[in-house]
């Protein structure tokens, strides 16, 4: 949020992928994985379209309105979509998974509310669903895209999101290319992503892929409490209670 405030979203967005490509590119080299056959590269170059356009929606959100409304909103809807796809093609999970999933997307929301609960309004509520929808689709087709590899799956969705996100903005004509003191920002933000991804990927491949992506909708409980350890803020009771919700749902989605 930080970098969308000095430059646009597109800036964010392809700076830090361009970044996090070239670095996972070597990786994937040095570890010297397996090259995924044309269909995972395929399903991951369409994830990386929908992730970029997730990713610039939400900054986008993140920049214009609340951060307790976007955030929450955009994760809830993400994590709600792999958890329909788990259930139609892998089956419903157990009652206490599914009990998890309820107190880990309340959760959630107390983390992301702050000192008090937001109201909402409908016109703030767009950018985030959307944000939320493609995200949504971004960890399906990336576990799709997995089956063989780990980093090049995110190698090929960098290739979908910078192709899709650079052909938009030369066809708007809009400038996306940010000051050079941002880039070391943006560096720290695209490979930070990535080895998120990287951590998706193997959950995913160990479990099931709507455990994996509800656990990683609880991020903003990451933040809250870094935010108290070294920024010394306050937390409040809505968000303890947030963080109390989240330990519930992490120890049923790991029984």
């Amino acid at each position: 949020m930080h970098a969308t405030k000095r430059t646009n979203a597109f800036g964010v967005v392809i700076g830090s992928h361009i970044i996090s490509l070239v670095v996972f590119s070597i990786l994937a080299i040095l570890l010297n994985e397996p090259i995924p056959p044309a269909r995972d590269w395929t399903l991951g170059v369409i994830g990386g379209l929908a992730g970029g356009t997730g990713l610039t929606l939400l900054y986008r959100a993140l920049a214009e309105g609340k951060m307790s409304i976007a955030a929450p909103v955009s994760a809830i809807v993400a994590a709600a979509i792999p958890v329909i796809f788990a259930s139609l093609t892998q089956g419903l999970p157990a009652t206490l998974t599914f009990l998890g999933f309820a107190l880990a997307l309340t959760a959630v929301w107390f983390l992301s509310s702050g000192e008090k609960i937001t109201k909402i309004h409908a016109s703030e509520l767009g950018l985030p669903l959307m944000a939320g929808i493609v995200f949504g689709l971004f960890f399906v087709l990336l576990h799709q895209a997995s089956g063989v590899a780990i980093v090049w799956p995110i190698v090929a969705t960098r290739m979908g999101s910078i192709t899709g996100l650079l052909a938009f903005t030369s066809l708007t004509r809009q400038s996306w290319i940010p000051a050079r003191r941002h880039w070391w920002f943006l560096a720290f933000i695209g490979i930070i992503d990535a080895a998120g991804t990287a951590c998706f990927i193997l959950s995913a491949r160990l479990g099931r892929v709507d455990i994996a992506a509800v656990l990683g909708s609880l991020y903003p409980g990451t933040t809250v409490l870094l935010a108290w350890v070294f920024l010394k803020e306050k937390i409040s009771r809505i968000q303890a209670f947030g963080i109390l919700l989240a330990l519930i749902a992490i120890t049923l989605l790991t029984l």
